[in-house]
C-alpha cells in the first residue's frame, strides 16, 4: 500500500474506514511503524476496527494511539482456554521430541491436527521427518507462495491432510471444523500464543486435546504460561521415552555454572583402567620406586656442590659457528677497449643550435 501510494497510484484522503487485523502478529513481526505511516496518511473522520487474538499492554498502547473513544469487544475472558480443551504436558529432552511426537500421534485417535513449531526452518524439518516415518502430513509457513498456501489449506480442510505442520504466524485465523489435537512442538516463547495454538480446538462446544512438548530449558516459558491461564499443566509420561524436569532460570544457571569440560576425545593409560584396579594388580616391589619423593632443583644443586665433581672451563669448549662467515670477493680487475675502440665512439659531439 505504502508503495502504490508513494508511485502516486492511489489516494487515501477519501478513506472512511480503516481496518487492522491480527495486530498482535505485526507488532511481533514489526510492521507497525508501516501501519503507523499509512495511519498518517489517512484523514482524521474515519471509521477504525482494531482486531487482535490478544491484548497485551504494547497492544494496548497501539489501540490508544489509533483509536478515538473506542468501544471494546471481547469474545472471550482474556487469556482463558476453553474449558473443553484437555491440556497436557510432556518434559523430554530435545532430541527426543519427535519421537514422542510421533507416538504420541499413534496412541491418540487424531482425526485432523494442528502441529506447531516456533521457526519455519523448524516447521520444514518435522514435516519431512513425519513423512518419512509414514504421516500424512503437509507443511504450512509464511514463506510459502500463496498459491500453495491456499492449496495446503484447502487439502487440509478437506480432510485429505490429516496433519499439518505450521507456524504462529501462518495459522492465524484458520477456523477448521471439528480440530480433534493440536500439539506444540515447541514451547511458544509468548504466552498468548499458548492460548492461540490450543483455541484451534474444542470450539463450538466439541472436545479438544492438546499437547505441549517442553524441554527442560522451558522453564520459565512454562511458568508464563501456567501464570497467564491461572493453572498448572498436567504432566503425561510417555512409555519407552525418559520424563525430565524443568528447570527454571537460577537452577539452569547453576546447572551451566558446574557443567564439566569437555573432553578432547583423547585417551592415555591413566584413563583405561582406574587408579584402584591398577594398584592390585601392580606388586609392592614396583609400586615402592614411585612413592619416593622427587629432589627439588634447590636440593639437587646443593648435592652438586657438595660433591667431588670436575668441572671444566667454558673456555675450553670450543663453539663451533653454526655457518661459514662470508669471505669478501677478491676485485676483478677492469678490462677496457684497448685497440678495439668502437668508431661511433671516436666521433665529436654535434652540436645543433636552437634558433
Amino acid at each position: 500500500l505504502l508503495d502504490l501510494y508513494g508511485r502516486g497510484k492511489i489516494l487515501l484522503s477519501d478513506t472512511r474506514i480503516l481496518v487492522i487485523d491480527e495486530a498482535d502478529r505485526m507488532l511481533d513481526m514489526g510492521f507497525i511503524p508501516d501501519v503507523e505511516r499509512i495511519v498518517g496518511l489517512l484523514p482524521e473522520t474515519r471509521q477504525t476496527l482494531f482486531f487482535s487474538a490478544t491484548m497485551p499492554a504494547e497492544i494496548r498502547k497501539l489501540a490508544d494511539a489509533f483509536l478515538r473513544n473506542p468501544i471494546e469487544v471481547s469474545v472471550a475472558p482474556p487469556a482463558s482456554p476453553a474449558a473443553t480443551v484437555a491440556q497436557s504436558i510432556v518434559v523430554i529432552d530435545p532430541g527426543d521430541k519427535r519421537e514422542a511426537l510421533r507416538r504420541l500421534i499413534r496412541s491418540e485417535d487424531v482425526k485432523n491436527a494442528l502441529i506447531f513449531c516456533n521457526r519455519k526452518r523448524d516447521v520444514d524439518i518435522l514435516f519431512r521427518s513425519l513423512t518419512r516415518h509414514g504421516f500424512d502430513a503437509a507443511a504450512l509457513h509464511g514463506d510459502m507462495p500463496q498459491p500453495k498456501r491456499t492449496e495446503t489449506l484447502d487439502r487440509f480442510r478437506n480432510g485429505e491432510v490429516r496433519l499439518l505442520v505450521a507456524s504462529d504466524v501462518a495459522a492465524r485465523g484458520l477456523d477448521i471444523k471439528g480440530m480433534s489435537h493440536v500439539f506444540c512442538f515447541d514451547v511458544p516463547i509468548h504466552a498468548e500464543d499458548y492460548v492461540h495454538r490450543i483455541g484451534r480446538t474444542g470450539r463450538a462446544g466439541l472436545e479438544g486435546r492438546s499437547f505441549m512438548l517442553a524441554s527442560p530449558e522451558d522453564g520459565d516459558f512454562v511458568a508464563a504460561i501456567v501464570k497467564l491461564i491461572g493453572k498448572e499443566i498436567p504432566p503425561i509420561a510417555i512409555e519407552g521415552i525418559e520424563a525430565a524436569e524443568l528447570e527454571y532460570g537460577a537452577r539452569r544457571s547453576r546447572r551451566g555454572a558446574r557443567r564439566p569440560a569437555k573432553s578432547d576425545g583423547r585417551r592415555t593409560r591413566t584413563d583405561a583402567a582406574p587408579r584402584r584396579e591398577r594398584a592390585k594388580r601392580e606388586p609392592a616391589e614396583a609400586r615402592a620406586p614411585r612413592r619416593e619423593r622427587r629432589p627439588s632443583v634447590k636440593e639437587a644443586q646443593q648435592d652438586l656442590s657438595a660433591s667431588n665433581v670436575t668441572s671444566f672451563p667454558r673456555a675450553a669448549v670450543a663453539r663451533v659457528p653454526r655457518r661459514p662467515e662470508r669471505q669478501p670477493e677478491p676485485d676483478r680487475q677492469v678490462v677496457g677497449f684497448g685497440d678495439h675502440l668502437p668508431a661511433f665512439l671516436a666521433r665529436p659531439p654535434r652540436i645543433v643550435a636552437r634558433p
